[in-house]
């Protein structure tokens, strides 16, 4: 008799090192499956699990450094298997000083697996319910996917999964990046631009959202309230690795507020942050002296390269990121949970 599929049944074992983890049996196409976390030991295992789909993915040496730097953790990382062999895998991400997954880096199914999308939701709802939250999935595609029918099909089934497990809104950005080689831009001295406390960005944060085109804070203000929702990146941006020294207020020549530049950095590179110009002064090109205030500052203080991310619908930012020489290196779809 051939197998319903299903979850067969689910629980806390030892596995072969003696480690309880949490398990979860599941039928599909009439072979039972086991969805887990790794333990410890098993995480040399995760890391020869072969990635070859023309998308973003996480190699073994990333995988191996991200675990050292506690970046990936056993906990995070979920797989799928038979009685003999690993079928899938997916990498949650956060920082190592995050007590939960920031986002899922890396998801994969083998190709033989008959309904990829549907082994892959599984493995994600398994990893939402034991985190008490769906974190996004960032999946990573090159410029130019849409033209090539083998990333279109690898995102297609990647996207059906994240659906299928909740992630159902999703958002398109483009990743920039900015090399010495791209030149240095020079001060148009039109702004002032100089240090302020933690409430006087607390103000401008609130101003910068009011008619804000970033998906993100359209967001986070419609859920959140506008005070929270400012007070929220206040909070992320002083948690970045980057300095709060280079943070910096911009006013006009006659000591009006134009905005901000925050700039910042990720574990990996120096990062362009939050800029962002108040609503009654949108339109005169300021955006383009944040922008270079910010490379200038980096720059400065040596570094030689500086990414970004904008989301592809707020076209303003991604024309300044265009006129300052930025390069876009790669596209990632972003999939969430919905509001609420």
């Amino acid at each position: 008799m051939k197998a319903v599929p299903g979850v067969v049944a689910s629980g806390a074992v030892p596995d072969l090192y003696g480690a309880a983890v949490i398990l979860e049996l599941v039928v599909t196409e009439g072979e039972i499956v086991l969805i887990r976390h790794a333990t410890s030991a098993e995480m040399e295992d995760m890391a020869g699990f072969t990635v070859d789909d023309p998308v973003g993915s996480v190699d073994a040496d990333r995988f191996r450094q991200e675990t050292a730097a506690g970046r990936m953790r056993p906990e995070w990382t979920w797989f799928a298997a038979d009685e003999s062999r690993i079928l899938a895998r997916a990498l949650w991400w956060g920082r190592a000083d995050s007590e939960h997954p920031v986002a899922l880096d890396c998801l994969h199914v083998l190709p033989e697996v008959p309904d990829r999308a549907a082994l892959a939701a599984g493995l994600l709802s398994r990893g939402h319910a034991e985190f008490g939250a769906a974190p996004d999935f960032n999946l990573v595609l090159r410029t130019g996917w849409r033209d090539e029918p083998a990333i279109v099909a690898a995102a297609a089934w990647r996207a059906d999964a994240a659906r299928a497990a909740g992630l159902t809104d999703v958002v398109e950005r483009l990743r920039y990046e900015w090399t010495t080689a791209a030149g240095m831009p020079g001060p148009s001295g039109r702004l002032v631009f100089r240090p302020g406390e933690d409430e006087e960005f607390l103000t401008v944060f609130r101003r910068v959202a009011v008619g804000s085109l970033d998906v993100a804070t359209q967001r986070d203000v419609t859920v959140m309230g506008a005070d929270s929702q400012a007070r929220g990146d206040l909070a992320f941006y002083r948690s970045c690795p980057g300095e709060r020294s280079w943070w910096r207020l911009a006013e006009t020549a006659d000591g009006a507020l134009a905005g901000f530049a925050i700039p910042s950095a990720t574990p990996y590179h120096r990062n362009v942050g939050y800029l962002g110009v108040v609503p009654e002064l949108r339109g005169r090109g300021y955006v383009d002296d944040l922008l270079g205030e910010i490379t200038r500052v980096h720059a400065a203080d040596g570094a030689d390269r500086i990414t970004a991310t904008t989301d592809v619908s707020n076209t303003p930012m991604a024309a300044a990121f265009n006129r300052a020489n930025y390069q876009v290196t790669e596209v990632r779809l972003v999939f969430q949970a919905p509001p609420g």
